[in-house]
């Protein structure tokens, strides 16, 4: 029977896809999980993988053409089955392929325009220098192909931070050419163009802000006229204009001390040139160096793309001026002791004065803050707690390992049993929604993982139907691009449940912050050694280890939780029961 696949929201944000390119054709056979095409959303270019086996017997629209969500996309069936009965309901519904907008324009479309010039450009269209000169108020510059707005590249972004441009005004840019890399609350990505043409204006200089939706950049031909988009955008609250004359906050830290005796540097000592002004850009490693050996980053000279610092500007750095003027800033308001090193640690002296240091807080830090508070005060925590015996588990992985491609590590375990115990309680695999609980059929493991920034949650999507092997793999990887910050957004966003370990680091038990839109969230506490009495009476050892789920009231219930993590324990005291 010919089953319909209808346009996925690949964002939170979607309303209509364009087909980038078909990976399959109308006739081919198609097995579950190859990639049938790839759709570019209004956050990036996915692959779209197939759910299912069998024949492409239509294809919704061609490569170009735009979607939206939920329409027809493709039809799946068996080889000669007609689907014409299909593709003819779908579009009286107005599903069908929607034709691209400057191949069928709207009747009188000019005498449109004459009467109401102002009106924004309808998107697909080229707005030329002519219809430019339109009044700044009346154009809608999402509309306008050649204006580049700051996309919201996760799902809880509201602004982004230019980390650097990769071209300047007047460089050619061809399509796929990076033109940026754009610094959310969870990840620095970088933005490609989506057309050919000149870089003509840019939204904001490295280090600054742009709110989502607002004016970006403008790729467009030479000799476009800018002058209406740009006035438009200050219209319309961009901080495009506004970029150049208001910079952004210094993000470096800004020590502040209790009055202390003024201490006079030698005159000799030359003053230490401060060579960023503004947001400083560096690497996570760099930014963590510099802070262990107390160097303030902006007179350190960056070496990378845009002055970008990297780990081998902080490792050849010569602090000179800059040590003697740190170590009196912050604590050395000592006579006789201003040439002492930043680095060294200041003896005890209640006469010094007491001192702080406030740093700004960064995207990914604010929407922790925002959303974990939001999830805190609004969802009504509960905790159930129970202990699982991982001798069997302890057991199992070494042989696991042996043959093993990647490497099983017990957190994966976890990940799998869960996943599984998940399809035996699909109650706990929900989300609160207001006026109804939302129930996912798919299962959606998030692993909350520590970066230098704060934490990010990298989603290992339908963990249910992975093997063992494939989840370590896959953990592995999306750890890896969750430190280096080149995670995707299909990456960290979708989870329907989360894990969090703190088991390496040694912490026994601790309870989590349900993350939203998850209705429970799993703490993983260390395997330690227990000594207990067997049934034989004599004392023995087992290895123990304390999850602790935290459940949203609103959409689980105490026996629900209850029972799942019976089964969950089962599973992780079992683990052969994972493999059958």
């Amino acid at each position: 029977m010919a089953e319909v696949i209808k346009m996925p929201r690949l964002s939170d944000t979607m309303t209509e896809g364009v087909i980038a390119a078909w990976h399959k054709n109308v006739g081919d056979n198609v097995k579950k999980g190859e990639v049938l095409a790839e759709i570019e959303t209004d956050k990036a270019t996915m692959e779209l993988e197939s759910y299912q086996d069998g024949v492409l017997l239509h294809q919704g629209a061609k490569e170009g053409e735009k979607i939206l969500v939920d329409d027809l996309l493709a039809i799946f069936g068996q080889a000669g089955e007609d689907v014409s009965a299909i593709i003819a309901k779908h579009t009286g519904d107005g599903a069908a392929t929607p034709a691209p907008a400057v191949e069928n324009p709207a009747p009188n479309a000019e005498a449109s325009k004459a009467e109401a010039p102002a009106a924004p450009t309808p998107a697909g269209e080229t707005l030329t220098p002519a219809a430019i000169t339109a009044p700044a108020t009346s154009l809608d510059i999402s509309k306008i192909p050649e204006a580049v707005i700051m996309p919201r590249l996760s799902d809880t972004m509201t602004e982004g931070v230019i980390a650097g441009w990769n071209k300047n005004v007047g460089d050619p840019v061809k399509k796929g050419d990076v033109l940026a890399e754009i610094e959310t609350d969870k990840a620095t990505m970088e933005l490609e163009s989506y057309r050919d043409g000149i870089l003509l204006f840019q939204g904001a200089k490295p280090g600054e802000k742009i709110l989502v939706n607002d004016l970006l950049c403008i790729v467009a031909a030479e000799g476009f006229d800018i002058s209406a988009i740009v006035a438009s955008a200050k219209q319309g609250g961009a901080p495009a204009a506004a970029a150049a004359e208001t910079p952004a906050p210094a993000a470096q830290a800004v020590p502040t001390v209790a009055p202390v005796a003024a201490v006079a540097l030698p005159s000799a000592t030359p003053a230490e040139q401060v060579v960023n002004e503004g947001r400083i850009i560096a690497s996570p490693l760099a930014k963590k160096l510099a802070a262990e050996k107390g160097i303030d980053l902006k007179y350190v000279k960056g070496s990378a793309d845009n002055g970008r610092i990297v780990k081998n500007d902080v490792d050849n750095y010569k602090p000179a001026a800059a040590a003697v003027a740190q170590s009196v800033a912050t604590a050395e308001a000592i006579p006789g002791k201003g040439e002492k090193a930043a680095t060294s640690v200041a003896p005890f002296n209640p006469g010094a004065g007491e001192g702080s240091t406030d740093h700004p807080n960064n995207q990914m830090r604010k929407v922790i803050a925002k959303r974990l508070g939001e999830s805190k005060f609004s969802a009504p925590h509960f905790y159930l707690k129970i202990e699982v015996n991982m001798d069997a588990a302890m057991a199992a992985r070494p042989k696991m390992n042996e043959i093993s491609p990647a490497k099983i590590s017990f957190n994966d375990l976890v990940i799998k049993a869960s996943a599984m115990a998940l399809r035996k309680h699909p109650a706990v695999n929900s989300s609160w929604m207001g006026d109804f609980i939302r129930t996912y059929e798919h299962i959606h493991i998030g692993m909350a993982v520590a970066v230098p920034d704060g934490l990010i949650v990298p989603v290992i999507r339908f963990a249910d139907q992975k093997s063992l092997s494939q989840i370590a793999a896959e953990a592995k990887e999306l750890g890896g691009k969750a430190k280096s910050k080149k995670l995707q957004p299909n990456e960290f966003s979708g989870n329907t449940f989360t894990i969090s370990n703190l088991g390496m680091m040694d912490i026994d038990e601790f309870t989590a912050i349900i993350n939203p839109p998850d209705s429970c969230i799993l703490a993983v506490g260390k395997i330690k050694e227990e000594v207990y009495r067997n049934a034989k009476g004599e004392f023995d050892v087992r290895n123990i280890m304390k999850l602790t789920l935290s459940c949203d009231h609103r959409s689980v219930d105490g026996s629900v939780g209850a029972a799942f993590l019976q089964t969950l324990k089962a599973y992780l005291e079992n683990p052969v029961t994972m493999l059958v």
